[in-house]
């Protein structure tokens, strides 16, 4: 028995709550830089400082996964997380502009983090429980161009600020005006277009969802595997952080290190305790990720290295190579911020454009092939940034960036929820995020180290890097295939 096929409006409600979703991330990626730059952090340490978003989602989403595959109540499995993570991600918005100190704004950003993850990610399982297998590709399009919308608006909220009279300077270590009713419209928004999508769907009831899979199981729990290489990772945790204490290196590297430590201690002690709890199987499930996921999971990490790194760097660079001003108190700086929100905007009004494409061109070239375009396309845009010294002309690699952001957004969904048990689609979604916020981690942890010892003050070279990773990336769907291996 097939799911019933959604009409438009149907696609319209699954999807409409990642608008709000993708303000605050746009707010975020677009502005976080120039708060914790107002507040008196330097550019070198910009990268630890945006640490928030990799550790939560590691932490976060897994669990959500989990829980939201085994969750029914009045508001059904996945629709209680998307309410209150916005609950929590209004509250983060409205206080974070006001923080005053940087470690109250960094605290806040995990706040923030923390709230969207659990919101983000029982909607992407959502549209595969919503959808029948020849509406997916469709299905993700709708959420991506409601996610390139979002993002067009949140980007310029700023800017239109600024426009009806509110200022976007402030002195040193005040956040300036228009940043702060930005993240208010923000704030609004998410809660509101969340709550449209909570009220204005139905979810299908576990029997219903029996009825659309025969195999499917909401809370199966055979196959459980115990992994059993907790001691490997845990020695080559204290292994590095012995010799980062030995040899002095960064301290940053500490987090990788103890990331890995503490990743072998969880798997020793699950093994030991015997626990079938969410953590046993988390551990089991990513134990026995498909081989088709494993494939897309290195494409994934090298795509979302290259990623991280422009939304941390595209501020400094642009107002140092383009504006020529560090000083985050001038009006020429602000200008510059100002700039990257139109930057950022560009990209993501191309991604939800270009979403609608994605469809024709899977038909024709696979979904696969579909990405690995795309991602080439992406590397050579952020070449182009590398190059160019006119703001007018850094519109053209963003155009580029934006079709790759359609694709990072739409086509690795399309090709898991192909190849996933349709019981585990949050677990495994929570899963392979591991394999977005691991580089984002691991970017955090090197990228601020590898500035100050080869291009000390020129943040200009990360989009050299971010070129080479992404055409690794694209490089690596050359192993990934739509179909179970």
């Amino acid at each position: 028995m097939q799911k019933p096929r959604q009409g438009f409006w149907g696609l319209w409600n699954i999807s409409f709550g990642y608008l709000g979703i993708q303000m605050a991330f746009a707010l975020q990626n677009a502005n976080i830089s120039r708060i914790f730059q107002s507040l008196g952090s330097s550019v070198d340490n910009l990268a630890i400082l945006w640490i928030a978003g990799p550790v939560t989602g590691l932490l976060v989403q897994p669990l959500i996964g989990h829980y939201s595959d085994r969750t029914w109540g009045r508001l059904g499995r996945r629709r209680p997380y998307f309410l209150g993570g916005s609950v929590l991600a209004t509250l983060a918005m409205v206080l974070m502009p006001n923080a005053g100190i940087l470690m109250a704004a960094a605290l806040l950003l995990w706040l923030l983090d923390a709230s969207l993850n659990i919101s983000m990610e029982p909607f992407r399982a959502f549209v595969g429980d919503m959808v029948p297998p020849d509406q997916r590709t469709k299905g993700f399009a709708f959420q991506t161009a409601f996610i390139g919308v979002g993002a067009v608006i949140g980007s310029l909220a700023p800017i239109i600020m600024t426009k009806l009279g509110i200022a976007n300077t402030a002195a040193t270590g005040i956040v300036p005006p228009s940043v702060r009713y930005g993240f208010y419209i923000g704030a609004a928004s998410i809660f509101c277009a969340v709550l449209w999508t909570v009220l204005r769907t139905r979810e299908y009831t576990p029997e219903e969802m029996r009825s659309f899979d025969s195999d499917a199981t909401l809370l199966k729990r055979d196959n459980y595997s115990v992994p059993d290489k907790g001691w490997l990772w845990l020695s080559a945790g204290i292994a590095i952080l012995f010799i980062i204490r030995s040899f002095h290196l960064d301290k940053q590297l500490y987090i990788l290190g103890g990331g890995l430590a503490v990743f072998g201690a969880l798997q020793v002690f699950n093994q030991f305790a015997g626990s079938s709890g969410a953590l046993g199987f988390i551990l089991s499930d990513l134990a026995q990720m498909p081989e088709a996921m494993k494939r897309l999971a290195l494409a994934q990490f090298f795509t979302w290295i290259a990623l991280f790194i422009m939304w941390i760097y595209t501020t400094p660079i642009v107002t140092q190579y383009i504006y020529h001003s560090t000083n985050t108190a001038s009006q020429i700086y602000n200008n510059g911020a100002d700039w990257v929100d139109v930057m950022f905007s560009v990209y993501n009004g191309v991604a939800a454009v270009a979403a609608f494409c994605l469809p024709f061109l899977t038909r024709r070239l696979g979904a696969p092939k579909t990405h690995m375009l795309c991602l080439l396309i992406g590397a050579v845009s952020y070449a182009m940034i590398f190059m160019m010294r006119d703001k007018w002309l850094l519109i053209f690699p963003m155009i580029g960036i934006g079709v790759a952001w359609a694709s990072i957004l739409t086509m690795p969904y399309v090709i898991l929820t192909d190849v996933l048990p349709q019981d585990k689609l949050g677990i495994y979604i929570g899963i392979f995020n591991f394999f977005i916020v691991l580089p984002q981690l691991l970017v955090a942890t090197l990228m601020g180290g590898l500035m100050r010892t080869l291009f000390p003050g020129e943040p200009i070279w990360t989009m050299l890097v971010a070129t080479f990773v992404m055409a690794m990336a694209a490089l690596a769907m050359m192993r990934v295939h739509s179909e179970k291996v």
